[in-house]
């Protein structure tokens, strides 16, 4: 079993950047590949960027490729995503997700075994 916490989120102006935090217990962190995924009001969850289990292989929606940065540190059992030139279009509620082949970077929600409550990310224009 996992436990995932995300933390960071908060309400800045268009432009801005923020770093979103997902701290994990219970089972070894290097176990599991991780991925960031969100969901605006009204909206399906959509896939952001996603990390293999030794941070050697990232993959990213093309909406925030080049200005987000997912990343990792297995020793402090915490994962990252960095957000920078924020869009009033990345609103939405932020989760990470936890899932058990720590080899590939998924796309799909469907293969998340675990996932966090939530942190809120408002961009204002």
């Amino acid at each position: 079993q996992v436990q995932l916490v995300e933390s960071g989120g908060g309400l800045l102006q268009a432009g801005a950047s923020l770093r979103l935090s997902c701290t994990a217990s219970g089972r070894p962190f290097s176990s599991y590949a991780r991925g960031w995924f969100r969901q605006a009001p009204g909206k399906e969850r959509e896939f952001v960027a996603a990390i293999t289990w030794s941070g050697g292989s990232t993959y990213y929606a093309d909406s925030v490729k080049g200005r987000f940065t997912i990343s990792r540190d297995n020793a402090e059992n915490t994962m990252y995503l960095q957000m920078n030139s924020l869009k009033p279009e990345d609103t939405a509620v932020y989760y990470c997700a936890a899932h058990r082949d720590r080899g590939r970077a998924v796309v799909a929600g469907s293969a998340y075994d675990y996932w966090g409550q939530g942190t809120q990310v408002t961009v204002s224009s």
